[in-house]
């Protein structure tokens, strides 16, 4: 078999089977080079500008890597094995321009997008002509998280593959000492478990290590307040751009970063957003201090958030689009339902155990303390008592 070797600064050579390489070479996986990793953090850490194609070709690499070590004491099927390379190259396919956002104002989430972009095309004629005319449909199944595959795990779960290659790659990209995981020992503790994907009890100080990286990189990284900032003014540039009739989200899906800002209306907030005027912090408060009374409609009902920050807006004199409400949210952003083999044989759940480190309660903790709610404003302005404000809305 011929191998395209592919050079990487996190990975280093990154080798790449024929089908991998015919894969890479299509139009929707080529997209990807142009659609950045991390969105808008550029704008707060210059680094940033790396693209969903260098960590799709990293999430490849590693699934590689672990299938290796799997394969040496587990009983892997070849097929299922290149079913899984192939989901976790194409994992992200589906990602609309600057990453994750607009799935935080009601696009379909990029998972569902992978769907027709997978199943029929240049990439569903590669995958039958290599693997079978299931396969399309198998990768899907992957990337969906809905595969009853043993392998399912490595691509869509609590510690999928994914995880461990963004976390790393975003750190060294940004140039923050936060992504620091065990990759090497939590690779090689990787087993199958029950029919799923699990770690042996020598694995758990590296899932503690990545429990802890991805909670450093929301907190300092991905909900940075000025990152936030950004994605606010985007995700609002977007909405109204829809609700106008400019865009629809079919085609969304098929532009970049840049011709995205490019077919957008030329509005004062397009214009900040292109200059770097980001809106300033007017107000925020941690989750954590909410006791568990959060507005979480501020993260679900995108009508009534703007409805919201219009009303807020015209209450502290300022136009529409000058205050911006964010309270992101990700339920699964410390998932840790993880099937552990302990040395006893005993087989149990991470969530059903309670150790020295509670690890599902501390990330419970964790989560509450990344999330912040903020509201972000073009101008100067006074707001009222925002908590009262927002209960009564």
């Amino acid at each position: 078999m011929s191998f395209t070797t592919i050079r990487d600064p996190l990975w280093n050579n990154i080798r790449l089977e024929p089908v991998a390489t015919r894969l890479m070479d299509t139009g929707a996986m080529q997209r990807l080079r142009y659609v950045r990793q991390l969105g808008l953090a550029f704008l707060v850490y210059p680094g940033a500008t790396h693209s969903r194609f260098e960590h799709a070709l990293g999430t490849y690499h590693l699934s590689r890597r672990t299938l290796g070590l799997l394969q040496e004491h587990e009983t892997v099927p070849a097929d299922a094995a290149a079913i899984a390379r192939m989901a976790a190259l194409l994992h992200d396919v589906g990602h609309y321009p600057f990453s994750h956002a607009l799935e935080e104002i009601g696009a379909p989430h990029h998972e569902d997008v992978a769907r027709d972009l997978v199943m029929q095309g240049e990439v569903a004629d590669i995958l039958c002509a290599a693997l079978g005319t299931d396969a399309p449909a198998r990768v899907v199944a992957l990337i969906q998280g809905r595969s009853k595959e043993p392998l399912q795990g490595l691509v869509a779960g609590s510690i999928d593959i994914d995880k461990i290659e963004y976390l790393k790659r975003d750190a060294h990209m940004c140039g923050v000492p936060y992504g620091e995981i065990d990759v090497d020992r939590l690779l090689h503790s990787l087993v199958i478990v029950e029919g799923e994907i699990g770690v042996l009890e020598k694995g758990l100080a590296a899932i503690e290590s990545l429990l802890f990286a991805k909670y450093q990189m929301y907190r300092n990284v991905y909900w940075h307040h000025a990152v936030r900032s950004a994605t606010a003014m985007y995700k609002r540039l977007v909405d109204d751009a829809l609700h106008a009739g400019d865009l629809d989200f079919e085609t969304l899906t098929r532009l970049t970063d840049e011709t995205l800002l490019t077919v957008l209306p030329d509005t004062p907030l397009l214009r900040a957003l292109r200059s770097r005027r980001l809106y300033k912090r007017a107000y925020e408060c941690p989750a954590a201090d909410f006791d568990g009374a959060e507005p979480e409609w501020i993260a679900t009902d995108r009508p009534r958030v703007v409805e919201a920050e219009n009303a807020l807006a015209r209450e502290v004199g300022l136009h529409p689009g000058e205050l911006l409400i964010d309270f992101p949210a990700k339920t699964q952003m410390l998932d840790l339902n993880i099937a552990v083999r302990y040395k006893s044989g005993e087989v149990d759940r991470l969530t059903g155990r309670t150790s020295s480190i509670n690890l599902p309660a501390l990330s419970t903790q964790l989560y509450r303390s990344a999330r912040w709610l903020r509201v972000f404003t073009a101008r100067r302005a006074t707001l009222p008592d925002m908590r009262r404000w927002l209960a009564s809305f």
